[in-house]
This record gives structure tokens, sequence and C-alpha cells, in this order.
């Protein structure tokens, strides 16, 4: 961006809650064609929330709907990520608010991401659909290093979720907590955890607890992106969902309830719809514009 161009506006909107102090927020740049890689993530600095998203004009081949398909990048206040599921839904319900519900696309990093957006009863309510997904094993010394990071001993995981790396846009590392308060007591070494997460390719570490068969709480550490921790994660719900559908811990087909947020004071709830025959996983969530 020359010094004589004007700064582009800077939305700023929260996703995954309908009201403005819920959910985790997210700045928006509607246009960010004029801008380089350092302006964005001057900007994602500059407003310090986990990511950031900066829409760009779309490739030729993405194809979707003319003046409703885009390019959009993601820069948390440290670096880039290739994909980021809060800020696309943050993204989504602004350009619902000025062009319309209905569908969008974006090309990421990682692959077009196409979202669904409608209204239900005055709130606006975005849909994406992810990448393709895939689950890898951890090795037991990297497993190791991440629960001593986390100050977790290895009795505290809960032993019906074994300990994977999940992928459905970005990486994970999924965890799971025996109890709520296990979860709930999360003070972890940021510079061993961060050191960790780089070295895996980790965008987060996804912990979670289950409340009942499609009921879960997650936190997740983010490290590596400058914050202590996502207030809540589309990205990693997406992956967790693949996870579990995987691993036989929920059915082929079924729509599970994520709360994350309560123990930072800002409660959030995505839906994670997985469809039989569709390795992709849908997250949903609505949204509101910070004032």
């Amino acid at each position: 961006m020359t010094t004589n161009a004007p700064r582009p506006e800077v939305l700023r909107y929260t996703a995954f809650s309908s009201a403005p102090d819920g959910g985790n927020p997210a700045g928006v740049v509607l246009d960010a064609t004029a801008l380089d890689d350092n302006d964005m993530l001057a900007i994602a600095a500059d407003l310090g929330y986990s990511e950031s998203a900066f829409l760009t004009a779309p490739p030729e081949s993405l194809g979707g709907q003319e003046g409703r398909a885009y390019g959009i990048r993601y820069f948390s206040p440290k670096a880039e990520v290739p994909f980021c599921g809060h800020a696309t839904v943050a993204t989504a319900v602004a350009l619902a608010e000025r062009i319309g519900t209905g569908e969008l696309v974006f090309a990421t990093r990682v692959g077009a991401v196409p979202v669904e957006v409608a209204e239900e009863g005055g709130t606006v309510r975005a849909t994406l659909t992810s990448v393709e997904p895939h689950i890898e094993e951890i090795a037991d010394a990297d497993l190791t290093e991440a629960l001593a990071a986390l100050g977790w001993p290895a009795a505290d995981l809960d032993p019906a979720f074994p300990p994977r790396i999940a992928f459905a846009g970005a990486r994970h590392l999924v965890l799971a907590a025996a109890t709520r308060a296990r979860l709930a007591d999360l003070a972890y070494d940021f510079a061993r955890l961060e050191a960790l997460m780089h070295r895996l390719d980790l965008t987060t570490v996804q912990l979670v607890w289950r409340e009942s068969a499609t009921v879960f709480h997650v936190r997740d550490p983010f490290p590596v992106g400058g914050v202590v921790e996502d207030p809540a994660t589309g990205a990693a719900a997406a992956a967790f969902g693949a996870y579990a559908r995987e691993l036989g811990l929920v059915p082929e087909d079924a729509v599970l309830t994520l709360h994350q947020g309560e123990d930072l004071g800002r409660p959030g709830e995505l839906t994670v719809m997985l469809r039989a025959g569709d390795a992709r996983v849908r997250v949903s969530g609505t949204g509101a514009r910070i004032s």
C-alpha cells in the first residue's frame, strides 16, 4: 500500500455468537486489493484478534456466482494462516449484510470453501463446507512434549479419544480431557507449546471434553498466532468433526454442538454437521458486527 493510498475500511465482526461480546472477533477487510502482505499483517497485529480476513478478486478458476466469489487470505497478529473458520463466518455475515444472503465461495490457500448464508428469525447464520479432511497419528515423543507444555498428566486424558492430528483446512492436535475441570484449568508454557506447534505445523491444539453423545466443550491454545487462546475456532471444529467420525466416536451422519469461549467470558456455539457419503465437514454459526 503506497503511503498516499487511503487505508481500507477495517470491519470488526464476531463469529459463532449473535452477541458482539460473545464468540470470536475477527477483522474483515472487504477490499484488500491495494494491500501487500506486510500491510495485512500490520492490520491484523494492530487489531490483535486471533485472525483477520482480507478479500481480493477471485481466481478465474474459482467459479461461483458473479459478485459472490472472492479470494481470501487470513492473518494472525504473527503470521498468515492457511485457513480460518471463524474469520470466514465473520466475512460471510459482513457480506450478507451488504449483498444479501445466499451462496458464497472463497478461494483459500487450501482450496475452495463454499459458504451458505441464511437468515433465521432475524439472525444471520453462515455455514461453511471444509476442504477434504484427513487424520494422522502423533508420535509418542511429540505427545509427551505437548502434555508437558500443557501441564497435563497423561492420566487426565479421556482414553476413549486417542490423540491425533486432524486437518480440515489447517492442522490441529486433538486432545480430550477426562473431566470438565481439567479442560477449565488451562495454564500452559506458551514458548514450549509454540515451539512444538511450529515443528509439527499445527495451527491450534484442540482440547475437548465430551458432555454427551453430541455435545462437546472445546478450547484452543494458539501461541503460534501470538494469542494465548482462540475463543471460537471454526477450522478446529471442522477438523474435530472429521476426527470424531473417522475414529467412530460419532455416527457418519451427525450434528454436533461445540461450546467454546465460556472459560474466556466470550461464550460461543459451533454446529458441526457430518453427512454420510461426504468426507467434507460443515461448520455453522451466527455472527454479529462489533460496534
